[in-house]
């Protein structure tokens, strides 16, 4: 029961990455340090609601 999830930069606001998880298992958000290729650094990524 895996759904897809994206993940939304805090700085910039868009939507650079997607993933994977099993919300049966880990039901809170997941926040992320991802590279943001607009801001060109890495920033904190995270989960997005639907």
């Amino acid at each position: 029961m895996r759904e897809i999830i994206h993940f939304q930069c805090t700085v910039c606001q868009r939507i650079n990455y997607s993933g994977m998880k099993d919300k049966k298992q880990k039901p809170e958000r997941i926040e992320l340090s991802k590279y943001c290729r607009f801001d060109k650094k890495h920033t904190p990524h995270k989960e997005m609601k639907k």
